[in-house]
């Protein structure tokens, strides 16, 4: 069957195929046929590296020591949400060969063209800065530890890297995921192996129950769904035909396998006692392995945030396109990608004091807002089953293209979850605050009242 490229619907321009030392055109444009290239099987690497880092393991720190499980509820509820998030992300990757669009482009079906300003914005926001700095944190602080240079020094060596990978773009970033993943792989399996021998996995936790468990699952949901709203970015160049079903395996299981054998390495860590596992989180973790190997370690945990912010800021840029900026450039990709990389460091610097507190917050703030954009899209893919996404693409680039069903959806959904349920520092909902063991969970609460919504509003929906 021969594959055309859709009518009424802009073209990226220029050309780039598989070219890795090249800049990457144009923006958020459907790629030409002539340019695909790639195999499914390639997503696995290039969603495992970017997960073998400082900040998947802290979440498993977060369960123990800052939520009270268990070790062996830290496991289930880490198993959980990151199942969650991981099953979304295959989903969500798997339509990226055959729409040749980027994520939140494909976002405009269910939100409207002007609707879709809503989630994309918020995504620039959480991804291009937020993530960004959250991972360059982490880098700058793991070396930090093993060079002794100040710690905004380090910061700026790793955003420098981050930087170019973002501004050279998608070939150069999945070729670099690519070559990380077997250091990365093989360092971080020597030193799960150390921590896992000394754990004590009868750690019985200190008493965080029902809510410590629900806290566990929406802030590792929240990790593991953080990379849905990318998800067909780095599917987008895979040739049209190419397998749904082994697009999104590959995907989801690159997101699961990493996050949940690094998370459950981190909740092992605690158990073991020593150290400041909140406050210096970093060392705390390597000072249970070897000096050998806790240097290698430090210089994964770098490369591991420099793996992660390569995606996060490009598909912040990806997500800043979205929102129908335009420059009349064919360089405009990479620009956005340079501004919030610029923006990043400057959140980062200032969130190198007290970076266990933050993380903390912001990874449950993420949850709070990508459970009910989920709801929507999710709801929006059943809706329209059976269709070519290729007959509505059209749609995708038609300014008059209105669906006020999705972000009305997504804004009842967060206001009320947040409202209700959410169990933070920064804000107690009405639930917890009167029945503390309920915990949090506005993620889920967000999900379903968003779904809901969305069908109610049927009149809304074209």
């Amino acid at each position: 069957m021969t594959v055309l490229e859709p009518p009424a619907v802009a073209v990226r321009e220029g050309s780039y195929g598989d070219k890795v030392a090249a800049i990457e055109p144009g923006g958020v444009e459907f790629i030409p046929l002539s340019e695909r290239h790639g195999r499914p099987r390639q997503l696995f690497w290039t969603w495992m590296s970017p997960n073998m880092e400082f900040a998947t393991i802290f979440l498993g720190v977060l369960a123990v020591a800052a939520f009270g499980l268990g070790f062996w509820a830290a496991v289930l509820a880490v198993v959980v949400g990151t199942g969650l998030g991981a099953a979304a992300h295959g989903v969500l990757s798997a339509r990226g060969p055959s729409a040749g669009l980027p994520q939140m482009v494909l976002g405009r079906l269910p939100f409207g063209y002007r609707g879709n300003i809503l989630p994309s914005a918020v995504n620039s926001v959480a991804a291009g800065i937020g993530w960004f700095a959250v991972n360059s944190v982490s880098g700058a602080l793991a070396l930090n530890t093993l060079t002794g240079l100040p710690a905004w020094a380090c910061l700026l060596i790793v955003v420098a890297v981050m930087v170019a990978l973002g501004f050279f773009g998608h070939n150069l970033v999945q070729a670099f995921e690519r070559y990380a993943f077997p250091v990365l792989a093989v360092i971080f399996a020597v030193a799960s192996a150390i921590i896992l021998s000394k754990a004590q996995p009868g750690h019985a936790g200190s008493g965080g129950g029902v809510g410590g468990f629900l806290l566990t699952v929406g802030a590792t949901f929240g990790y593991a769904a953080g990379w849905n709203p990318y998800a067909a970015d780095y599917t987008r160049y895979l040739p049209a035909g190419a397998s749904r079903r082994a697009t999104g395996l590959a995907a989801g299981l690159g997101v699961f396998v990493s996050c949940v054998i690094l998370e459950i390495v981190g909740a092992a860590s605690v158990t073991i006692g020593g150290g400041d596992a909140l406050g210096q989180p970093t060392s705390a973790f390597t000072g249970h392995l070897p000096t050998v190997v806790a240097d290698l370690t430090l210089l994964a945990i770098a490369l591991g945030a420099i793996s992660a912010n390569a995606l996060n800021v490009y598909s912040g840029a990806m997500s800043l396109l979205a929102l129908g900026v335009r420059l009349p450039l064919t360089m405009r990709r990479a620009i956005v990608a340079l501004a919030c990389g610029v923006a990043g460091f400057l959140v980062a610097l200032s969130g190198l004091d007290d970076a266990g507190h933050k993380y903390e917050a912001f990874l449950l703030v993420i949850a709070y807002w990508i459970g009910p954009w989920l709801g929507v899209v999710l709801t929006d893919m059943v809706l329209r089953r059976g269709r070519d996404i290729r007959d509505d693409e059209p749609l995708m680039f038609d300014r008059g293209h209105a669906n006020w069903a999705g972000p009305v959806a997504m804004v009842v959904g967060v206001v009320l979850s947040v409202w209700l349920f959410s169990n933070q520092e920064q804000y107690v909902g009405l639930v917890p605050k009167r029945v503390p063991a309920v915990g949090d969970i506005a993620f889920e609460v967000g999900f379903l009242i968003s779904a809901a919504v969305y069908l109610a509003l049927k009149p809304l929906r074209r």
